[in-house]
């Protein structure tokens, strides 16, 4: 699948028409459910192929975030062999009380996968977190990068972000995600 007709797909899966209300509180009558082209076994694998020429290399680990950066880790730790952790937003209180379940982070140059990032406000929390676990962070990788300052915020906080669309990108096929 080339990027068009991967662009093409994930807008044809996760677009959807009808009342909702958003984060904000506002209604719109489209929606962007990121999750529905993450849950596609097809959508998901042409997703991880089109993500391995992203990954920088030196990478020992891929640390996907919760919840939607954990599908795309997996089906990526698949196609690149890097083991995968599961970053979630809060260590539990419980059992083994780890923020990052798979593996250790100390010592290890850490690639996050996000699945869209737009201010970059979770990225930059989890960066902080698995660098204060011994973790390097200075990479990020999405799917959809929707411009809205994540890129610079992440760069501000010395981790590059490696996107595989940009909303400009996508700006017709995507129009929801604006």
């Amino acid at each position: 699948m080339d990027r068009t007709e991967l662009a093409s797909a994930i807008a044809t899966v996760a677009t959807l028409r009808g009342k909702f209300r958003l984060r904000s509180g506002a209604l719109a009558t489209d929606y962007f459910d990121k999750y529905r082209f993450e849950s596609d076994p097809t959508l998901l694998g042409a997703l991880a192929q089109a993500l391995v020429p992203l990954v920088p290399s030196g990478i020992d680990a891929l640390a996907g975030l919760e919840l939607g950066g954990i599908p795309l880790a997996t089906a990526l730790s698949l196609q690149t062999g890097l083991p995968a952790l599961f970053v979630r937003k809060r260590a539990k209180d419980y059992g083994t009380c780890r923020l990052a379940e798979g593996g250790d982070v100390t010592g290890r140059c850490l690639l996050i996968v996000e699945d869209v990032v737009t201010s970059g406000g979770q990225v930059l929390a989890s960066c902080e977190e698995l660098r204060r676990l011994g973790g390097t962070v200075e990479h990020a990788l999405c799917v959809i990068d929707r411009e809205a300052g994540g890129r610079e915020a992440l760069h501000a906080s010395g981790v590059e972000l490696h996107a595989l669309f940009r909303r400009r990108d996508l700006d017709g096929a995507l129009d929801p995600i604006r």
